[in-house]
């Protein structure tokens, strides 16, 4: 799956998207394969939201090798 990044999680990461090879997971089976990779994400995961193929999901989403994944963090307008 393609996974990208915006914000501070493309800064915290150092990329702005990343392929990763999970097979069928859901989002806690997904979290895990990122936090292994980046343990830097950690800190925001309890406010980003997870987006597939363009739509947000909720945490009882699942996610398949074809999917585009967006972690979106909070967005403050001006």
């Amino acid at each position: 799956m393609r996974v990208l990044f915006f914000a501070q999680l493309k800064e915290a990461v150092g990329r702005s998207e990343i392929e990763l090879e999970t097979g069928e997971v859901d989002a806690e089976g997904l979290w895990r394969r990122l936090l292994q990779a980046y343990p830097v994400l950690e800190r925001y995961r309890g406010s980003v939201r997870l987006a597939r193929n363009a739509e947000y999901v909720g945490a009882d989403a699942r996610f398949t090798d074809a999917d585009e994944v967006a972690l979106i963090p909070p967005v403050s307008g001006g």
